[in-house]
């Protein structure tokens, strides 16, 4: 099991109704047929840290990963998604033993990134993303 979890927190200029929207957006994206279980809602880590919502799902191995990665719901949402966020930042975690998962999942980031332009410089947009958009 490959599970990622996104730490987010809004733009100050983001009204309540488009957070809404974005959290309505995420639990779409976490309710699509490569995710094995999800939750969405607030941050509940240290309020220094600057986050105020996460948001988690499951994803059975790295076939799953990619399908999840590429699913039109997923795309769309991001358009959505990033441009409301001041910061994000992303941890994966897994059972699986394999000591070069973390780099397959990378590679399988990066191929995204240089898949859809747009996407990558949606990311880099976030004044405090911490996803890499190249190698």
């Amino acid at each position: 099991m490959i599970v990622h979890i996104l730490r987010f927190r809004f733009k100050d200029e983001t009204t309540e109704a488009e957070q809404a929207e974005v959290l309505a957006t995420l639990r779409r994206a976490a309710s699509i047929d490569p995710v094995s279980f999800s939750t969405v809602g607030q941050d509940l880590g240290d309020p220094a840290e600057g986050y105020t919502h996460a948001y988690c799902v499951g994803i059975a191995d790295l076939a799953a990963l990619e399908r999840y990665l590429h699913d039109p719901v997923h795309l769309a949402g991001d358009a959505v998604i990033l441009p409301r966020l001041a910061a994000l930042a992303g941890v994966r975690l897994s059972d699986d033993p394999d000591p070069d998962l973390g780099d397959k999942i990378m590679r399988m980031h990066l191929a995204k990134v240089a898949a859809y332009p747009d996407w990558a410089r949606l990311l880099d947009a976030i004044p405090e993303g911490r996803f890499p958009t190249r190698a």
